[in-house]
């Protein structure tokens, strides 16, 4: 768990004894002053690599600079230098990305590429104890059973294209990576806690698509047995579902004092209110400012419960 301070501060308004500060002080991460020449090799490598990669703009040079960058960072890693651990993260993280990226446009984005593609950010991202790897892992693993965003001027898109499989298969990551980060060492427990909770979108993810179209299982069922469009599981019941998972989780996290969790059931719980709300109302004057009032109330809620609460990075 990371936690900032602001130490002057805290002696000041007497919280904090200048004995305490002092051992604090001491405790803090050593060799900051050569944070500024880490990031700057780091940016300036990274730099190299982006500018030969688009001036030979083909996937192979991709996934050997990808290589190298990894193999130059994976070294530093293991060196266990701590004065270069930022340039050794830096490197280790575009490397990942690169190769990974190479790998995609080789492939053309098939389901054995996404496998290698997560395989890469989980081994990286342990090596390097980077939570933004094991996110993209997750992320990634998603990909496989038809998780996608997309982009158009001024528009986002989601697509869960299996709302059931996505729920079921990250709720039991979710989980299990839980229940690992408890006899994980410290560092290794924040990467199994980063997993859970990217797990822990995905799931709500796929119950807020399921809620509003269902899910046709077409993995599953014989496209010749049903209509096309027709769900197998119907929309309402994703709703009822997310519901109970909603109120379970917050329920959970409020005794086991998960405050990201709760806020996370909060958030996703207002967002299932909109969605229900006006799919079944519409947008009203009356609908909007019912659901206005009732945001606000849930905002101050969480505020309230957040006061003198720290939740861990």
């Amino acid at each position: 768990m990371k936690i900032t301070l602001d130490v002057g501060k805290l002696v000041e308004e007497g919280r904090l004894t200048p004995d305490e500060a002092k051992r604090l002080i001491a405790l803090a991460a050593e060799g900051t002053g050569s944070l500024a020449m880490n990031m700057l090799i780091g940016f300036g490598v990274v730099a190299v690599a982006l500018g030969a990669l688009g001036l030979v703009p083909e996937p192979m040079v991709a996934v050997v600079l990808g290589a190298l960058l990894g193999s130059v960072g994976l070294g530093f890693v293991l060196k266990g230098e701590k004065a270069w651990s930022v340039l050794a993260q830096i490197v280790l993280l575009a490397g990942a990305l690169l190769l990974a990226g190479g790998v995609m446009f080789l492939t053309k984005g098939s389901v054995p590429a996404l496998f290698a593609v997560t395989a890469i950010f989980v081994g990286a991202g342990v090596v390097a104890r980077s939570g933004l790897l094991i996110a993209l892992a997750v992320l990634a693993l998603s990909a496989t059973i038809g998780a996608r965003t997309g982009y158009m001027h001024a528009t986002y898109f989601l697509a869960i294209s299996q709302p059931a499989v996505t729920v079921a298969l990250f709720s039991g990551l979710a989980i299990a990576a839980y229940e690992a980060s408890k006899w994980l060492k410290a560092d290794l427990s924040r990467l199994a806690i980063v997993a859970a909770r990217t797990a822990l979108l995905l799931v709500n993810f796929g119950f807020w698509i399921g809620s509003l179209w269902g899910d046709r299982l077409t993995w599953f069922v014989e496209p010749s047995t049903t209509s096309r469009w027709a769900p197998v599981i119907p929309s309402w019941t994703f709703s009822i579902a997310w519901l109970v998972a909603i109120v379970g989780a917050g329920i959970w996290a409020a005794r086991a004092n998960r405050p990201w969790v709760l806020n996370l059931a909060a958030v996703f719980g207002a967002i299932h209110f909109y969605t229900q709300w006006f799919e079944k109302l519409g947008a009203t004057p009356l609908s909007v400012l019912v659901a206005g009032v009732t945001t606000l109330a849930l905002a101050v809620g969480i505020w309230k419960y957040n006061q003198g609460r720290t939740i861990a990075a």
